[in-house]
């Protein structure tokens, strides 16, 4: 029997395109042991998924192309088998999660049929198949299993996608689970239970855990080794205590500096009139009241954080705000006017004020408009804002702003990465100058260095400007270094308010105190004492 459960040795992966050849991977090497886990750290563009995706067989040759390398299976290299065989080991020995579980689950289909055709894919019967997905979709912990199996996956949340994209990998027992990005997207108390849950599954089954994350806690709760990697290159090797207290290539050492949650919080500002008075906004989708009278002011160059899980109303009170969905009551004064009677035409008039960063870059940037197209466009809408002739100029000037290059004005939003196509909604949001904006969870899918000098732009602006932010988060240390004031919702409640100090460090209710310790710390020594003081509450 092999050494290592897994071993890549020297994998080079390479991709043909119309501006040349891109090294994605540069001959790295690593191994996983089993019943291990290990984490692949590092930034959008490091070779992390890319070469996770070797490992799976997932790369489309052409335009990519393995240029050198081995990658062992119980000394098996996968890289030298049939077709046919590599199939088999897909699923069987090898399975997958992926970031985003609504793109991967087939949404024509029941998630308790797509449970089934992995089992029978491999032989299963179909009494064996049924039996074996019910068993796994409750063990997944998602509520009323037999009902579950009969549901589309439009029909669940975030959190219950990928407990059953889990469900799926696990339906043949593999020995290595790789799991690309799968808590990047979900609340802070998900986020801790589905990561509970790979553990527990992991010490049941005895599997191997490959993580894929750019989140410095996510390595610290679940990780025993970690590889860092920056430009396709393994910068970075060792067990994550010694990786995170003794760094030594200066990346890692930048990607430790930039986690968040560990400088001073920001004062309340508290000068002048309010710019924004919300009171008492309600709104029903049918039976269901997605907002239950919200209620609170926005101070002139100040961030007012939202925070709770999904469905508690953060989307529908910013959407609201925009009039992007009516309130059925109460009024939001902008400057003394009430953004909820407004003609369009004054609406219009008013939208270069108020501008919004959605959740998904990928449902909000038309795939069709150039990075170019997509931020001047704007100008095209409000032609006073800034003469055509230096239209290049500004537009180059907000991709360096938010983390790009001139260089990446002329590509399409397909060709980034999740992160990169959140800057460029960042950038566009930022040509109209405007004097707030909301922001829907718009650095959750960014790596750590690249969030912290986006929100150290926005600091900036805010600071300079008078920009005011209303900043909708899961990410608590975030929010921490952000805001100057939190507002914690439950259910379409607010459940508590106060000043970022107040709430991180007094909170009053149950739910908030909840959320604060759900919380994952980049320091691998705090989150194990923080993991042990969970268990110690559970007990």
């Amino acid at each position: 029997m092999a050494e290592h459960l897994l071993e890549v040795r020297n994998l080079s992966v390479e991709f043909h395109t119309a501006m040349g050849v891109v090294k994605a991977v540069r001959s790295i090497s690593y191994h996983l042991g089993r019943g291990e886990t290990l984490a692949i750290l590092g930034e959008s563009g490091s070779g992390k998924s890319v070469s996770s995706s070797a490992i799976m067989n997932l790369i489309d040759m052409p335009p990519g192309r393995i240029s050198s390398g081995e990658i062992l299976l119980n000394g098996a290299d996968l890289l030298k088998m049939p077709a046919h065989e590599r199939r088999k080991i897909n699923g069987s020995r090898i399975a997958m999660i992926f970031q985003d579980p609504l793109s991967h689950l087939n949404p024509v289909y029941t998630v308790g049929w797509q449970i089934r055709e992995a089992l029978t894919t491999h032989g299963a019967d179909a009494a064996k198949a049924q039996s074996e997905a019910l068993r796994l979709i409750a063990r997944v912990g998602v509520p009323h299993p037999e009902r579950a199996l009969d549901k589309y996956p439009h029909e669940f949340s975030g959190g219950q996608r990928q407990r059953v994209m889990i469900a799926m990998a696990l339906a043949l027992r593999p020995d290595l689970l790789i799991a690309d990005e799968p808590t990047t997207a979900l609340d802070v108390t998900v986020q801790a239970e589905v990561l509970a849950l790979l553990k527990e599954l992991q010490e049941e089954t005895g599997m191997a855990v490959m993580i894929i994350t750019h989140d410095l806690g996510v390595v610290a709760e679940i990780a025993d080794r970690v590889v860092v990697m920056e430009k396709g290159e393994l910068v970075e090797t060792g067990t994550v205590r010694e990786v995170y207290h003794n760094p030594q290539h200066p990346y890692t050492k930048r990607l430790i500096a930039a986690a968040p949650g560990k400088g001073e919080m920001h004062a309340p500002q508290g000068f002048g009139e309010p710019v924004l008075r919300v009171r008492d906004v309600r709104k029903h989708y049918g039976a269901f009241e997605a907002l239950k009278g919200v209620s609170f002011d926005l101070m002139p160059g100040e961030t007012m954080a939202v925070v709770g899980e999904s469905g508690s109303g953060k989307s529908t009170l910013a959407r609201i705000l925009l009039r992007l969905d009516e309130a059925d009551s109460g009024s939001a004064l902008w400057k003394g006017r009430d953004l909820f009677t407004l003609s369009p035409g004054e609406l219009y008039k008013l939208r270069r004020d108020l501008q919004m960063v959605f959740q998904d870059p990928t449902q909000s940037l038309n795939p069709r408009m150039t990075v170019f197209q997509l931020i001047s466009e704007a100008w095209i809408i409000h032609p006073d804002i800034l003469p055509k002739a230096k239209w290049r100029e500004r537009v180059a000037e907000l991709l360096v702003q938010v983390g790009l290059g001139p260089e990446h004005m002329g590509r399409y939003p397909h060709q980034f990465s999740g992160g990169q196509r959140q800057r460029i909604a960042i950038a566009r949001a930022l040509a109209l100058e405007p004097q707030l904006i909301i922001c829907d969870e718009a650095v959750s899918a960014l790596d750590v260095s690249v969030q912290a000098q986006v929100i150290a732009l926005l600091d900036r602006l805010r600071r300079e400007m008078g920009i005011a932010f209303i900043f909708i988060a899961h990410d608590l240390p975030v929010v921490r270094d952000f805001a100057n004031h939190v507002m914690v919702m439950q259910q379409g409640n607010v459940v508590e308010m106060g000043t970022v100090s107040e709430i991180f460090d007094t909170p009053r209710e149950d739910y908030t105190r909840a959320l604060l310790a759900a919380g994952l710390d980049p320091d691998p020594d705090i989150q194990a004492a923080n993991r042990a003081a969970r268990l110690r509450q559970v007990s």
